[in-house]
């Protein structure tokens, strides 16, 4: 029997201050996966969390007049609220300052290093980006600046204990070529493989516990704290308990089947993170998706442009569903996205409101008024969708197949397809295309004319409607499933043995799922 485990994560959110669309788009990306693959019979684990260590925290805390662990279980706090307002179904909410769950792991991680020979102590002299929490070089900078954060680097010299990253680098490239370590999409794959063109130098895995008071302490070492880096990478796997001294969990689901993670901690994830488990002889995690930045009219967001948009603010004004349907949607996993609030209310009113929100309410309301919402199914009557085929004479409609049979033999195995490659935005448009022929279903047969001459024949294509209307609902559960769960409750579907519709108990819809805005 195959293997029924799935393990995803997010990166986890740095915890210096409040959730941003970003992590909006990330958290909803890793959750529609880890939904549909729950769908699909698997045992998933989908774990999310807060990196809560570094210089940018300890700085963040003294400004704001807190203690560095009051400030973070702050932040921490809302993070995990904000995650459950927009639906986020995790498992586990990892934070790297719980000294119970997440320090041993790191310890047993450096421990692993430790003893393979692959931590040694030396002078580090150069570039540091506090922004990145991350040693750069002066190739990274533009114009002397850091790209993501356009502030100056500090100079710094200090002794700090250096990771054999150089080791593995050819190791890991193989991997990487061999798709061994699958990185998704094919361009960041391309990405991480340029740096090896390059001698990949060894990393410094530590700072001074002068320099960064608030972390986890070095093992043996009390004067050095890890740098971030080791300490955060390690959540994947002390989150499954590793170190902890129960690692059941750890057994079942690592390696981890996939890592969501932003472009721009790619080279952390693609060549840090493998070396590091080579080094400790622990399986690698077998793919990362990366996906792209969301940006406002094409720029990225930040507060000196003024182009902030907040996503608390969307989900209190809009909902949940509304913020989600645009991220399925209008959003390639694979690439930037751009986000506007005139964007996003188009989006609304042309895909929600009017698309998937009118239809419902229409073949719900015809249901219920003209059967009273009890829809049987009429299986000798045929009520085929109609296409439109082009010939030497002009366009002509023809009779297809049966509606239940295009979604399991078209429409059901493009989306799965979709879905099993991460390609939400297409399994979306798979989903709206079904609406759309539906759409024009309505306008073929037009029941609200039909059912003046044949009851049954009305019957029968409204059982159709609902049918596909159930299974839009089904399909759209990992990108909506609030509104997924809506719409089922709505059509009342009553299920056979093999998991398809018999007959449908309609509840009429006293307000419209989505108001136009």
């Amino acid at each position: 029997m195959p293997d029924k485990n799935f393990y995803i994560t997010t990166s986890i959110a740095y915890a210096n201050a409040a959730p941003h669309m970003g992590h909006a788009y990330e958290a909803f990306l890793a959750d529609a996966i880890a939904r549909y693959k729950r769908m699909e019979g698997f045992d998933v684990f989908f774990l999310t969390g807060t990196d809560e260590h570094g210089v940018k925290i300890s700085r963040a805390a003294e400004r704001g007049g807190l203690g560095p662990q009051a400030f973070v279980d702050k932040n921490a706090k809302e993070f995990a609220d904000f995650y459950a307002s927009l639906g986020v179904s995790y498992n586990e909410f990892i934070r790297t300052s719980d000294k119970e769950w997440h320090w041993p792991g790191a310890n047993a991680l450096w421990k692993k290093l430790s003893d393979a020979g692959d931590i040694y102590k030396s002078k580090y002299v150069g570039l540091y980006c506090i922004g990145c929490e991350s040693f750069i070089t002066p190739k990274d900078l533009t114009e002397g600046l850091c790209p993501n954060h356009n502030t100056a680097p500090e100079k710094i010299e200090e002794e700090n204990w250096f990771f054999r990253l150089s080791k593995y680098a050819e190791q890991v490239k193989a991997l990487i070529q061999n798709d061994e370590l699958r990185i998704v999409p094919e361009t960041r794959k391309h990405e991480i493989l340029s740096l090896f063109n390059e001698a990949v130098p060894d990393i410094s895995f530590s700072r001074p516990e002068g320099i960064i008071p608030w972390g986890v302490p070095v093992p043996g070492d009390a004067g050095q704290v890890m740098y971030v880096w080791c300490d955060a990478l390690a959540n994947y796997i002390s989150a499954l308990g590793y170190g902890s001294g129960d690692e059941e969990k750890f057994s079942k689901f690592w390696p981890a089947d996939v890592h969501v993670i932003g472009k721009d901690i790619l080279r952390f994830h693609a060549l840090f993170w493998p070396a590091m488990l080579l080094s400790a002889g622990l399986s690698l995690p077998r793919e990362i998706l990366v996906h792209g930045f969301i940006t406002s009219e094409g720029k990225k967001m930040s507060k000196s442009i003024g182009n902030i948009i907040d996503p608390k603010e969307y989900i209190e004004k809009h909902g949940q569903n509304a913020l989600r349907g645009y991220f399925a949607r209008d959003i390639s996993p694979f690439e930037d996205g751009d986000f506007t609030e005139a964007k996003f209310l188009e989006s609304y009113n042309a895909n929600l409101a009017n698309g998937l929100g009118n239809l419902v309410s229409r073949v719900v309301k015809m249901a219920a008024d003209y059967f009273g919402g009890d829809i049987k199914h009429h299986p000798e009557i045929g009520a085929p969708l109609k296409r439109r085929f082009e010939t030497a004479s002009g366009t002509e409609d023809v009779d297809g197949s049966p509606l239940p049979f295009v979604v399991s033999s078209e429409i059901l195995p493009k989306y799965r397809e979709h879905m099993d490659n991460y390609e939400i935005h297409k399994a979306a448009e798979t989903v709206w295309g079904l609406m759309k022929r539906m759409d024009g279903y309505v306008t073929d047969y037009e029941p609200y004319r039909l059912i003046k001459t044949d009851k049954d024949k009305t019957e029968a294509v409204l059982w159709n409607l609902l049918y596909g209307i159930h299974h839009v609902a089904i399909m759209l559960y990992p990108m909506m499933p609030d509104a997924s769960d809506k719409i089922r409750e709505i059509v009342g579907a009553k299920i056979l043995e093999n998991g398809e519709p018999e007959s449908f108990a309609v509840k009429p819809v006293s307000s419209p799922l989505f108001p136009r805005k």
